[in-house]
């Protein structure tokens, strides 16, 4: 089963509460207690996506974080990648060598479109968008253009 970590999902669920607040800056408190999920969980989060430059971080009394760019500007995709890194569906997809089969492997290339696939996917839906229900599209995977429905 392929699954974001809990931390990256609570990540999403931070950066959509933040694209949604009309607050410039909101205290790691007031995020927690809104979103309700544990302060100590929401301060890693937000310290981890300051470091990527997808929050800015504002010192003093009246501190707290906030988006760095415009919510339609940040993709999910940016979000997954802040917090876990490269997305790879397999080893071999995120780097050669992580693999002994990679060499005489036969589904390398269809897992490396698979990849792609959910990467783009990831890469089209923002902020701005999650902070409202999204239609349920077609997907269009692969070179043959068949489109598949999303469950």
């Amino acid at each position: 089963m392929l699954r974001v970590t809990k931390l990256t999902d609570y990540g999403i669920v931070v950066m959509t509460f933040l694209a949604a607040s009309a607050a410039d800056s909101l205290a790691a408190r007031d995020i927690a207690n809104a979103a309700k999920l544990p302060l100590p969980v929401v301060s890693k989060v937000l310290k981890m996506l300051a470091r990527h430059s997808l929050l800015v971080s504002h010192r003093g009394v009246t501190g707290g974080y906030g988006l760095a760019r415009d919510p339609r500007e940040i993709s999910i995709a940016a979000v997954i990648q802040a917090l876990e890194g490269p997305i790879a569906i397999t080893e071999c997809s995120d780097r050669t060598g992580g693999c002994g089969r990679q060499a005489r492997c036969s589904v390398k290339a269809n897992w490396n479109l698979i990849n792609r696939a959910v990467h783009s996917a990831l890469e089209e839906i923002t902020l701005a968008e999650m902070t409202r229900p999204m239609r349920q599209p077609l997907v269009t995977l692969g070179p043959t253009g068949r489109q598949h429905p999303v469950a």
